[in-house]
């Protein structure tokens, strides 16, 4: 059971992961899932594994991206008909993923896990200074942003179920939704308007996040008194995290979150390196 304190403790950290997740479509599970490896013990009076860490995480995830996804719906960011496409192998990436965590213990885990945190928040520090590639794909798409300017994209459907795939595998695996390599890819590669990437990223997590949900359940990966306390956070910082990232360019808000990143990383290959 969660006492009042660590609820609370876990209700912030719902909130901060989500807005986070929802400004640049990561999903939040990379705060969450190290914070309950972590701090779990003093926070709901008990360790847990990195397999309930991550099938945690992707429960709450589901309450993340639904409400970033409704919060852009309204906005008119997210592209329906690529999302479902990226969903055909991304919801299978995830259920695979999903199994494959009960596989790796817990040091080998927080090591592998420090390591992509390292490596996404690498990417997040260098992505601004990439350029998209300037390739003309079969699959050709537009979008009309709020000041009338039209934005032209698209993409070849094999690379695109590619992607769809890996970005699944690497959600059901870490509980951290995917949108960390989803967004650049989308971004660079098929020159995806930022905010349309980041809204149409967030539909395909809330679809991939169901999936990989219930292969954790049906693992027993899941700490449902975490979640009871982590969903509320989520669903409030969800839409809070989306209404931030139609509005502003969050520059201060990812160096916060790149330098968070930054030490979970370090501190999850440190321990994974001695455990």
């Amino acid at each position: 059971m969660v006492s009042a304190t660590g609820f609370l403790v876990l209700f912030l950290i719902g909130v901060v992961s989500a807005v986070f997740g929802s400004i640049v479509g990561l999903g939040g599970g990379v705060i969450i899932v190290p914070s309950l490896i972590l701090l779990a013990p003093r926070l709901i009076g008990e360790s847990v594994d990195s397999a309930v860490a991550v099938g945690t995480s992707l429960v709450v995830l589901i309450f993340t991206a639904l409400s970033s996804t409704l919060t852009f719906v309204r906005q008119r960011r997210v592209d329906f008909r690529s999302g479902l496409l990226f969903f055909v192998t991304s919801g299978p990436g995830a259920i695979v993923g999903a199994a494959v965590t009960g596989l790796m213990s817990g040091g080998r885990f927080q090591l592998v896990f420090g390591i992509f945190v390292l490596c996404m928040a690498i990417l997040m520090m260098v992505r601004d200074r990439l350029k998209p590639l300037r390739v003309e794909w079969r699959i050709r798409r537009s979008y009309t942003d709020p000041k009338g300017v039209v934005h032209t994209y698209g993409y070849n459907a094999p690379l695109a179920l590619l992607i769809g795939f890996c970005v699944g595998f690497v959600s059901g695996l870490f509980g951290i939704g995917g949108g960390s390599l989803f967004v650049p890819l989308m971004v660079l590669l098929f020159r995806f308007p930022p905010h349309v990437a980041t809204a149409t990223s967030m539909f395909v997590i809330f679809l991939s996040a169901i999936l990989g949900s219930f292969s954790h359940v049906a693992q027993d990966n899941v700490n449902w008194w975490a979640v009871l306390a982590l969903a509320p956070g989520a669903l409030f910082g969800g839409w809070a995290g989306a209404r931030i990232a139609g509005k502003l360019s969050s520059k201060t808000l990812l160096y916060v979150l790149r330098a968070t990143l930054l030490v979970f990383s370090l501190y999850l290959i440190w321990r994974g390196a001695v455990s």
